[in-house]
């Protein structure tokens, strides 16, 4: 299927998710299906780098508050609508990453992953003593009950522009895959050494890896503020959002642009039907337990287990 029919493709998809949101009737499906929709962008803008190049980032939650964090600048300067701020939160976020792999990227395995942890403490650290966006106090967001461009419930408008996101992000890490770019980056995450002496430009494939990672991580993390109407450096940069952005795609598999896919609306629902049936305190929980069992299990995630049952039930 080429590029174009799979964009048609997932635009149908998304037609039918939003249509099929809207018969049930119950407000919560929006509210909920935000938050998965949320974590598919999420999960897929982190295989991009921890995925296809092999660069595991743990800094997940600096770019997606970032992208926030942007979204309250603009909304204390300016009148923009949601849409406009959602591509300068991911250029805010895209050019965090890019500065972040040019001094980062020259490190390789478990000492890049703790530099973007570390990178993101520091980001926490600014924010929570830039009195601007509230610092450690946080700041409140006026979400308007309507959208003005639509008409429709602002929560209802809120799921459709992250369904038009998951889209975006979607669509590009499927051409990416099947491009020669994505596999420059399969290069890199196979064998780096090999991949430099062969004439690959490893630095610069995967300082776009981490620009593009992080500009679709600030463009999740923008429509946040308006979602949860308070921001504070505790919610924005939450642990959850590192979790899960690593373990989605893990447990979905991230050979490919399906797993984080996969991943995200597997452990973002059981995450939500938890928070109302039992406890959103086992979110975290739910996660660990499925990221260990898969790691016993299915170490290559769910596209690897099933690879691999098919290749044996062809033998």
């Amino acid at each position: 299927m080429n590029g174009t029919k799979f964009v048609l493709l997932l635009l149908v998809a998304a037609a039918i998710v939003f249509c099929a949101a809207l018969l049930i009737g119950n407000p919560y499906v929006f509210f909920a299906g935000y938050v998965v929709l949320q974590y598919i962008a999420l999960a897929t803008a982190w295989n991009i780098l921890g995925g296809y190049t092999g660069y595991v980032n743990f800094g997940t939650a600096a770019f997606f508050a970032l992208g926030a964090y942007t979204t309250v600048v603009l909304h204390k300067l300016t009148s923009l609508p949601l849409p406009l701020m959602m591509p300068i939160g991911g250029i805010v976020s895209g050019i965090i990453g890019l500065g972040t792999g040019y001094l980062t990227l020259r490190l390789r395995g478990a000492f890049f992953s703790i530099a973007t942890l570390a990178m993101a403490v520091v980001a926490q650290t600014l924010i929570t003593n830039w009195d601007f966006v509230g610092g450690s106090r946080g700041a409140y967001i006026v979400r308007p009950m309507k959208s003005a461009l639509l008409g429709i419930d602002y929560i209802d408008y809120l799921f459709l522009i992250m369904l038009g996101l998951v889209v975006v992000v979607v669509a590009t890490a499927r051409a990416i895959e099947r491009s020669r770019l994505g596999y420059g980056f399969a290069t890199i995450r196979d064998d780096e050494v090999a991949a430099e002496a062969s004439g690959v430009p490893t630095l610069r494939l995967k300082l776009l890896a981490t620009t593009l990672s992080g500009a679709f991580m600030g463009m999740a993390g923008a429509p946040l503020p308006y979602y949860v109407t308070y921001l504070d450096p505790t919610s924005g940069f939450s642990l959850a959002y590192a979790v899960n952005g690593v373990a989605m795609p893990l447990v979905g598999g991230t050979s490919s642009w399906l797993g984080p896919l996969i991943g995200a609306v597997l452990l973002g629902t059981l995450q939500q039907v938890a928070t109302v049936t039992i406890s959103s305190a086992l979110n975290l929980l739910i996660v660990g337990l499925m990221l260990v069992g898969f790691v016993i299990v299915a170490p290559n995630g769910i596209l690897g287990l099933i690879r691999f049952r098919s290749s044996r039930g062809r033998k």
